[in-house]
């Protein structure tokens, strides 16, 4: 069996005017269907609920960023998911509506709860369907767009594949509007090509190809494989499942090495970081040498922020660049107490760290 996490965006999914595309919709319900009745555990992130809200409601006055998201998304939300439920239920399939938000993702404990909820629909052959509960969400708090979403959900539910369906083909060297520029079709972990990438954010998405291209290769990094593609194709899932050679797509290749649970956990957390702890060069080179290596209280130079047991920090170098991420096993005082004392416990656990560099 598949796990598949599927990440559909507002731009596949809406017309010009910000209308829903049922169509497409439908077409894309038909495709996942199909892969359903082939055993394929499928996860959707969709996007739309914002724009589809936007097409319903008549605004009286001006609204701020932030009340204008929580009033559209509120409305979009119901009408998107009572189409995917009218179109799955004609396949005789249930889906389920999993709203999640940033902050609800920040603990561990909240992260396997989310992780619970969803493999529970799975055994249950119910499809999850997520997006960002925008009601909620301030602009602080809130993710970068649901690419950065569809990345966490692939690493928490161990997923062996993530497909980022946008409105272009895939990674372009290039301008995608210039005839000359091509797909990537392949990018794997020692292929770097975001010199390449002309980064524009989509008309009802607040993401770009960059994000996506970020997203895809961490991702890819702890033994997922990704694939980029364009969810206007007619028959696109069932295309790049079956026909894998010849859809115009672009695929990130998965390392043949697979973090474990906790590290996926911890590679996503970067934006949940409640200090920063920084380190000196025999500490970077140490923790970025072949060797498996913890992070000692000998290496540290100093901390900023306050933060407490488990809470995630970011490691950086003398040089401000960014090292990792790490679950700390003491507080900001303690840790403070430490700095550049031999002999004690790992500030950070090998265990418990995410090098980025690396």
């Amino acid at each position: 069996m598949k796990r598949i996490v599927l990440k559909i965006g507002s731009n596949v999914l809406t017309r010009n005017d910000g209308t829903l595309d049922l169509t497409s919709l439908s077409a894309l319900v038909d495709q996942i269907a199909e892969l359903h009745r082939k055993k394929m555990e499928i996860i959707v992130i969709s996007s739309g609920a914002v724009a589809s809200g936007r097409s319903e409601i008549a605004v009286k006055g001006k609204l701020d960023d932030v009340s204008a998201r929580q009033l559209y998304s509120a409305v979009g939300q119901a009408k998107l998911i009572n189409r995917y439920y009218d179109f799955f239920r004609e396949h005789g399939i249930a889906c389920g509506q999993v709203l999640t938000t940033k902050e609800s993702l920040g603990t561990r404990r909240h992260y396997l709860n989310q992780k619970n909820c969803m493999s529970v629909m799975l055994e249950n052959k119910v499809i999850p369907i997520l997006n960002e509960n925008d009601t909620i969400a301030v602009t602080e708090l809130m993710f970068t767009d649901n690419d950065e979403l569809s990345g966490m959900v692939a690493a928490m539910m161990d997923a062996e594949l993530l497909i980022i369906l946008s409105n272009i083909d895939g990674v372009y060297n290039g301008s995608p509007d210039n005839p000359e520029s091509e797909v990537i079709r392949v990018i794997d972990q020692k292929k770097e090509v975001s010199d390449y990438i002309q980064d524009h954010h989509s008309t009802f998405g607040r993401g770009g190809m960059l994000t996506k291209y970020r997203i895809a290769r961490k991702v890819a990094s702890e033994g997922i494989e990704v694939i980029i593609a364009n969810g206007r194709r007619k028959n696109i899932l069932t295309d790049i499942l079956h026909n894998h050679t010849e859809t115009v797509c672009t695929r990130f290749t998965a390392s043949p090495k697979a973090s474990s649970s906790i590290k996926k956990w911890i590679a996503h957390s970067d934006s949940f970081a409640k200090g920063e702890i920084h380190i000196n060069a025999k500490a970077r080179q140490a923790l970025l040498g072949k060797q498996a290596v913890s992070l000692l209280p000998v290496g540290i130079v100093r901390i900023t922020g306050h933060f407490e047991k488990d809470d995630i920090v970011i490691i950086k170098d003398e040089n401000d660049e960014l090292i990792g991420v790490g679950k700390t096993a003491f507080d900001s005082e303690k840790t403070t107490e430490l700095i550049g004392k031999k002999g004690s416990k790992p500030v950070i656990h090998y265990d418990y760290l995410y090098l980025t560099t690396k």
